[in-house]
């Protein structure tokens, strides 16, 4: 009898890499293959997590979740990313056991996805004869930066980017970026996470192939440097590289709770592409001095708003992440100017922590995205066909603002203050309008629309992609 054959995917702890790996089992579930998701246990555990795997094994019984034997969360470190590694390294020995007992037991393992952070398991797999593929959730822009880092790590001969500040690095299908706008975890070579970072794009072409979650069209530079192999360190053993994208979570009833059914209902009430929605991702906490200058903009500038604010960092200082979930406990009005909600009643609406942004984006009376250039953020506002203003926070988001504006140029940016990324009102107001009254930049966005639409269509490229990646693995 003959076995039966599934892809198993491994992605990093926390939500964000786990709704990305779930939405490519998704993609495969409609190619008929069954799919086996290895979760960790025992750090970035949320309840959120927990209720979001019942519900996809509810809706989708061919997904299969496997949680990995609970290991103690890791020591505090130098940083989050650090600790985070160190707890995806420790649960190598937890994944080449599981890897060995579903081929003992149950299915021939065809290909092994895994995410970035997750290196520390292609060894595992390797051994088994499994082909170990990643699946890159950025776009071909942050696919050849992270591809060329062992180069500009030499080239900086010990430097740390986070002091090379007035350098700018040039890298293969990328603008210039400043050295201190590289992804934090590649800032400070005092940092474990900067040599585990290094670690994990030295490997990248050992993988057979890297699934990345964009189309050629959104990124015709930074494909065409992957394609010849240059931001590689040997452009004969470049891996194969397979746009599948754009690849984006599709709201779910449950994630519509009675706030977010008001600010849908509120915006279905708004005249066509006439309101600035403002949100800085999952993770995006900004101060309260920068909060009040957004909300000063908002005001000055008359526009209808829909603005997604989260808590503050206590440290006005602090970086911008926020990841726990108490965070979305706090008093709104306590971090905005005072009678700023009183003031902007009827053609504003203010909502504390969360809304349904696919939703939120597909609503015809959105006309600007103020966005943090988080690459799902930016993907769901192509898809949605509504022109951005870039404002990027951390981790890759300074290389998407520089797709964003340049390649696709469907966005403008703000510009930041060096030291610490701060915007004033009266720059915010001016992006605003200058996005919001461009008729070229609106007419780029819709035909970029149509073409992530066709990318994805039954003959288009990211369907063949994902044909050429399952026929790689056979």
């Amino acid at each position: 009898m003959q076995q039966q054959e599934t892809i198993v995917l491994y992605p990093a702890p926390g939500m964000g890499h786990i709704v990305s790996m779930v939405e490519l089992a998704k993609l495969l579930h409609q190619n008929h293959l069954s799919t086996t998701v290895l979760l960790t246990a025992g750090y970035m555990d949320r309840p959120s997590i927990h209720a979001y795997i019942r519900r996809i094994s509810a809706a989708h019984p061919s997904i299969s979740f496997l949680r990995l034997p609970h290991i103690p969360p890791p020591p505090p470190g130098p940083s989050i990313a650090a600790k985070a590694f160190g707890f995806i390294r420790g649960n190598a020995a937890n994944v080449a056991s599981t890897l060995a007992q579903i081929s003992n037991s149950s299915a021939a393992i065809k290909a092994f996805v895994i995410d970035l952070f997750c290196t520390s398991a292609m060894e595992a797999a390797s051994s088994m004869r499994i082909p170990v593929y990643y699946f890159f959730t950025s776009g071909a822009a942050v696919l050849a930066l992270f591809s060329y880092f062992p180069k500009i790590h030499q080239e900086a001969a010990g430097a740390s980017f986070k002091d090379l500040v007035g350098v700018e690095l040039r890298v293969p299908g990328n603008a210039p970026l400043k050295a201190v706008h590289m992804p934090e975890p590649m800032l400070d070579t005092n940092d474990p996470a900067y040599w585990d970072m290094l670690e994990f794009c030295t490997r990248l072409p050992e993988a057979r192939g890297i699934l990345v979650n964009s189309f050629p069209e959104l990124e015709p530079l930074a494909v065409k440097a992957v394609a010849e192999g240059s931001c590689f360190p040997n452009p004969t053993r470049a891996p194969s590289v397979y746009y599948i994208g754009p690849l984006i979570a599709q709201p779910h009833q449950s994630d519509v709770g009675r706030d977010s059914e008001e600010c849908l209902s509120w915006l279905d009430e708004q005249p066509s592409k006439s309101v600035v929605y403002l949100c800085f991702g999952s993770c995006g906490s900004l101060s309260v001095a920068q909060l009040r200058e957004i909300a000063k903009a908002l005001e000055n500038s008359g526009q209808r708003f829909l603005w997604v604010v989260k808590k503050p960092p206590q440290d006005e200082g602090a970086k911008r992440l926020q990841v726990h979930e108490t965070a979305l406990e706090f008093d709104l009005e306590s971090v905005l100017p005072s009678g700023f909600m009183e003031r902007t009643s009827g053609r504003g609406l203010v909502v504390r922590s969360w809304a349904p942004q696919v939703e939120v984006l597909s609503r015809d009376s959105v006309g600007v995205f103020v966005s943090h250039c988080g690459w799902n953020s930016v993907l769901e506002a192509v898809v949605a066909g509504v022109p951005m203003v870039a404002w990027p926070l951390y981790a890759e988001q300074h290389v998407n603002r520089h797709v964003m504006v340049d390649d696709m140029k469907v966005a403008v940016a703000v510009e930041q203050r060096d030291e610490d990324g701060f915007v004033t009102a009266e720059e915010v107001e001016k992006r605003l309008r200058e996005v919001m009254h461009s008729p070229h930049i609106r007419e780029t966005s819709l035909k970029l629309k149509n073409i992530a639409l066709a990318a994805v269509s039954q003959f288009g490229s990211s369907t063949k992609a994902l044909a050429s990646f399952l026929q790689s693995c056979s």
